[in-house]
């Protein structure tokens, strides 16, 4: 009888769960994680300790904020340990709040296993898609199917050139279901795919779509500076982005400026499986400063927020689509000097600026690139008493300051 092999995943699904940071050193400096998801033994000093993204219920096991490394308790490391021991090192780790122990899982073992044909999907990455180190690697592997004749005697492993999946043998699977390990979820990658040839087809289709829209705005952010090879996105993907998937990117422009862009908002509307720009517009929001650790700072936090309110209801795109349009979102961890003495911050969304364009080109259509500008409190106060003037002025003020469109924690206010 064939080895069976299934995919190890975070269940997202928990209810009330928890959400892990990324793990920080003795001394506070965040761990280089990425050395922890290449499939090798890593030489780590010190004490580690991770931080909680979203307080809740504590699990057996959960993969790292943004990355997939798994956490566990000392019980599931147990069962690596005994059943896997050359496939894993066992990192102790401290998770805030928690006074037992726990283990970061680093998978040292790589199969290269993928078995194409069987897989629903395999995409490459390609001499065009500007990053020559990645040249020959997997893009993305939908539906995987593994090859259990190029496994040997691996009980644990990452797929080579696809070391986002971390797989495990049945008896690894078994083990973990039988103590009832909490968070964990798994996914077989052995036997006959499931996905019908219907199905297969319209996978294939809307990833046509979506690469083409990807390739579109990265042609486009590329016009406006330097663009960063990282895309954000959340731990919790929404379905109410048009492709249900939420994504941003980072440009790094001149002056040391940094500029953040929402990409996802024109993508095609997946359950139609035609071309479209989607909601017809992406959100931009610029500070003054080279962010570095752009995933924990305000500037992104509060985009999002801002692109929820858009993508969530209607009746706000279409007053976006329309022209300036003003909005509160929830101030909590954003800078004070931004936040009201109700807890919000306002934004002006709409502002002309001089270095950013109104509109840019896809195949499918053109999408409206829409400025969004932090307001501090008084500006608000402003813009309650004087409506629709009041936005128009604070446009104008905007302009005649020289950073009509720019964001800034800490200005003068305009009126």
């Amino acid at each position: 009888m064939a080895k069976r092999y299934f995919r190890l995943l975070d269940d997202l699904h928990v209810p009330g769960r928890w959400e892990l940071d990324e793990p920080v050193d003795q001394r506070g400096q965040k761990l280089r994680t990425w050395l922890l998801a290449r499939g090798e033994s890593a030489h780590v000093e010190g004490r580690i300790r991770i931080p909680i993204y979203v307080p809740g219920r504590s699990l057996d096991f959960s993969l790292l904020a943004g990355a997939p490394i798994p956490v566990v308790r000392a019980r599931v490391a147990a069962v690596f340990s005994e059943l896997a021991p050359d496939d894993v090192q066992l990192i102790p780790v401290e998770v805030e709040g928690q006074t037992e122990p726990y283990v970061l899982l680093n998978i040292t073992r790589v199969v290269k296993c993928i078995d194409n044909e069987a897989s629903d999907e395999v995409r490459y990455w390609r001499l065009e898609d500007g990053q020559p180190e990645k040249l020959g690697q997997y893009r993305s592997v939908i539906g995987m199917r593994i090859d259990p004749s190029k496994v040997g005697n691996a009980r644990v492993f990452r797929t080579w050139g696809w070391e986002l999946a971390i797989v495990v043998s049945e008896a690894i699977k078994n083990a973990l279901e039988r103590m009832g390990a909490t968070g964990t979820k798994f996914q077989e990658v052995t036997g006959q795919s499931t996905v019908s040839a219907e199905e297969r087809a319209r996978d294939r289709k809307s990833c046509e779509l979506l690469e083409t829209a990807d390739t579109a705005r990265e042609t486009a952010w590329r016009t406006l500076g330097s663009l960063d090879k990282e895309v954000f996105m959340p731990i919790a993907m929404s379905g109410s982005w048009p492709g249900h998937r939420q994504l941003w990117r980072v440009i790094r422009r001149e002056a040391g400026r940094t500029l953040l862009v929402t990409h996802g908002l024109s993508d095609p509307f997946i359950e139609r499986l035609e071309p479209s720009v989607g909601f017809g517009l992406e959100l931009a929001l610029e500070v003054d400063a080279a962010v570095k650790d752009i995933s924990k700072g305000w500037p992104l936090m509060l985009l999002e927020r801002v692109a929820d309110e858009v993508a969530e209801h209607e009746q706000v795109r279409e007053r976006v689509k329309a022209g300036l349009f003003s909005m509160e979102v929830s101030g909590k961890g954003l800078p004070k000097s931004l936040v009201t003495a109700e807890g919000r911050v306002a934004v002006l969304l709409g502002v002309e600026s001089r270095t950013l364009p109104s509109h840019f080109s896809t195949p499918y259509g053109e999408v409206r690139l829409v400025t969004v500008k932090a307001l501090l409190p008084s500006e608000l106060v402003y813009l309650l008493e004087h409506g629709a003037e009041g936005q128009a002025e604070l446009a104008r003020r905007f302009a005649e300051s020289g950073e009509e469109h720019l964001s800034r924690a800490r200005r003068r206010p305009v009126v």
